[in-house]
């Protein structure tokens, strides 16, 4: 088959594939580079504190019943899978580490099934620098070291891609039924999966035409297709509707992931598209430069698959993959510029990276018997994007170190007396739950009051709502004036300010530091991202 260069049936075959590199088609070679990816991963998590939004999946998966548990889950913008899973997981320990070994496994997972499906679709070399891509690529370490839905999702986009092609060119309905579980699975976990189900909906009855002539496959097919259609149904009726009732989807799309979604008037729709695929590769690769490069690569890969022809009949045809590639990044694009779903340079768009990597890897000039170019050129690439990322991280390494955060509470501890009440924004106050209190301390089920007071061992918690997620330049001095007042906490009585954001600290520090000051609260740092302060309440505090 020729997948969008001018290929030879026999350039697919494992055989002459093998005659051209052993490299490309060595296990020893592959497990080399999974077990390198791994070690990275797990450096990854041993190292770093939580964030608070790993810490509030940790939070909500410690309540008492699992009934309600998925009640708390009602409440984040995910469906409940990962919390579910985290409440029966924690029995085995509640360590940063043990938390992120799910998100490990399944990222390195995920790396071995996408080679696999590569392999099934393309030639061996093709599918060693998926791998490389996919075990290496900043945004995928990052994700699958983290307590998150992300990695998870990833495994079952991997499984549901390596389970359909099965299914095709063996005709087996026991795979096709496991590529249906697959897609349940992935809708379970993360909402990205819509798009997802609806892509390969599309490839798939493209794959199985003419469909009179597979019917019992399409018959198991279309009945997988209706349980998962139920399935999304179930949450857009059920659970949907109640994030848009308290307003969280448009809260987000105003706020953080505002650059992602098309705001008419604000942009051209005709530059939207071409600047947030630009953001997807610079997402997926940290990188500016590099991710400009991949997505080039990833336009000639489109482009040749488009003047393919087929030559294996088992095979999808060039065509086809170019159908597969292309179909969810324009679905994820006509989505953001109707302001439904986010895309561009989000974690949100990451079940775009097996396409992403797939259609770079078709886009290489080179042929398979060029095999050590390849692999030599990815990895100087993948090595640029984690040693110089471009951007840089919106928390730097040195800050994120997890000896930071128990320093700071150590400190806390010794500081601040029994008895003594903390001061926090909400990110702040998911931190404090995990590391201090062992349980959350915030407000979780709707509605919300705009502040909570809770225990938390020898302490009182004193927190705003979820739309308060960190205290901004001018707005921290406030939220301490109205907790004083709802409170009637008495002058001369001493809060300690506790803030934590992994990444997301105001970003005027001066303005900060000013405000701090007036408030008479000198500062103990831990790192640029941590930070430990009494304020004593005066007749005039926080005015």
């Amino acid at each position: 088959m020729e997948t969008g260069r001018k290929f030879t049936a026999s350039d697919h075959s494992p055989h002459s594939a093998g005659k051209v590199s052993s490299l490309s088609n060595s296990p020893f070679s592959v497990a080399i580079v999974l077990l390198a990816g791994l070690s990275v991963r797990i450096y990854e998590a041993s190292a770093y504190f939580l964030d608070p939004d790993e810490a509030l999946h940790t939070l909500l998966a410690r309540y008492d019943s699992a009934t309600l548990t998925y009640k708390a889950t009602l409440t984040t913008a995910h469906p409940p899978l990962l919390i579910i899973f985290l409440h029966y997981w924690q029995w085995l320990g509640r360590s940063e580490f043990v938390l992120r070994l799910p998100s490990l496994v399944a990222g390195t997972l995920s790396c071995w099934l996408l080679y696999l499906w590569m392999r099934k679709i393309a030639d061996e070399s093709t599918a060693f620098v998926v791998l490389l891509l996919c075990s290496f690529a900043p945004a995928l370490i990052e994700l699958s070291t983290q307590v998150r839905q992300y990695a998870i999702l990833n495994l079952f986009l991997a499984t549901a891609l390596y389970c359909s092609e099965r299914a095709l060119q063996g005709k087996s309905t026991l795979w096709m039924n496991l590529f249906s579980l697959s897609l349940c699975g992935a809708v379970l976990t993360h909402y990205s999966a819509f798009l997802f189900v609806f892509s390969m909906g599309v490839y798939l009855l493209v794959r199985l035409r003419p469909w009179r002539n597979r019917n019992k496959l399409f018959g198991v097919w279309a009945a997988g297709q209706v349980l998962v259609a139920a399935l999304c149904a179930f949450f857009l009726l059920v659970h949907i509707p109640q994030l848009k009732q308290v307003g969280m989807p448009q809260e987000i799309a105003n706020t953080w992931l505002r650059r992602s979604i098309y705001h008419p008037g604000e942009s051209s729709a005709l530059i939207f598209p071409a600047r947030q695929t630009l953001r997807v590769f610079t997402y997926l690769f940290s990188q500016g430069l590099l991710g400009t490069v991949a997505l080039l690569f990833f336009l000639s890969g489109f482009i040749l698959l488009i003047r393919g022809k087929s030559a294996e009949r088992e095979r999808p045809s060039s065509r086809e993959l170019a159908v597969l590639i292309a179909t969810p990044f324009a679905v994820n694009c006509i989505l953001a510029i109707a302001g439904i779903y986010p895309y561009g340079g989000t974690r949100h768009d990451v079940y775009l990276a097996p396409f992403a990597f797939a259609g770079i890897s078709f886009g290489f000039p080179w042929k398979p018997k060029h095999v050590e170019w390849k692999v030599a050129v990815t990895v100087a690439c993948l090595a640029l994007c984690n040693v110089f990322p471009a951007p840089p991280p919106l928390i730097r390494a040195k800050d994120h170190r997890a000896g930071l955060m128990q320093q700071a509470f150590a400190s806390l501890k010794t500081q601040a007396p029994p008895g003594s009440t903390l001061f926090v924004d909400y990110q702040s106050g998911l931190e404090l739950g995990y590391y201090l209190c062992d349980r959350n301390v915030l407000q979780v089920f709707y509605p919300l009051e705009p502040f909570s007071r809770m225990t938390c061992g020898p302490y009182t918690v004193v927190a705003p709502s979820s739309q308060q997620w960190q205290f901004e330049p001018g707005n921290m001095t406030p939220a301490l004036h109205n907790a004083v007042q709802r409170y009637q906490l008495p002058p001369k009585s001493v809060l300690w300010l506790f803030e934590a954001g992994a990444g997301w600290m105001p970003a005027d520090k001066r303005k900060v530091e000013a405000e701090l000051s007036s408030l008479g609260c000198k500062a103990q740092h831990f790192g640029e991202n941590i930070r430990i302060c009494p304020i004593t309440i005066g007749d005039d505090s926080a005015r």
